[in-house]
């Protein structure tokens, strides 16, 4: 089985991320000899839990008592939070890293454990650190005077300026419900 992700839309359409992590893992299963039997693939972070792609994957492990074997591309790929690894780990399965060059299962040696407890922590410490600046930096052009965001409805991002302008159709939209607000209408 193969489990592919990345974790924006913007990820998707912008990059192959997705398609060259599964060409990846079906070259890889071909190599060590693996007959691929299912591939989920998801378009979301993994810091929380709760992906769908994700969910299916592990609902059809429970069910699926022949396959054992997850194919990935490397710890950041697969989860960013401690629940889906404990997860992951009630299944008694086993997970080849491919990039990571690591294969863990229950049977593992405790350096792979440990490796892979460290992979995911730096995975984790890496969404948080993400988050963090990210914040920093909204509220840094928030007090520069500049929209720290996305625009609404009625505005759009100009690029150049690197400030919000009204659109030229959409803000009409906007200017007209504000007048029905104001009048009661």
């Amino acid at each position: 089985m193969i489990y592919a992700r990345v974790s924006s839309r913007e990820q998707d359409e912008e990059g192959y991320s997705i398609d060259a992590q599964l060409k990846l893992l079906r070259k890889y299963a071909t190599s060590e000899e693996f007959r691929l039997v299912q591939e989920f693939v998801d378009i979301e972070t993994a810091k929380i839990s709760g992906r769908k792609g994700f969910s299916g994957m592990v609902q059809f492990l429970k069910r699926s008592r022949d396959c054992r074997t997850l194919l990935v591309e490397k710890t950041d790929r697969l989860y960013r939070n401690f629940h889906d690894y404990v997860t992951l780990e009630e299944l008694d399965i086993e997970i080849h890293f491919v990039k990571e060059h690591q294969v863990l299962s229950k049977d593992s040696r405790s350096r792979v454990k440990f490796v892979q407890g460290m992979n995911l922590l730096m995975a984790r410490h890496y969404v948080e650190n993400l988050r963090e600046e990210v914040i920093k930096g909204m509220l840094e052009k928030a007090e520069q005077g500049i929209y720290p965001g996305r625009a609404p409805f009625g505005y759009l991002n100009n690029r150049g300026t690197r400030n919000i302008e009204a659109h030229p159709e959409n803000a009409a939209i906007v200017r007209f419900a504000f007048e029905c607000y104001a009048t009661g209408q």
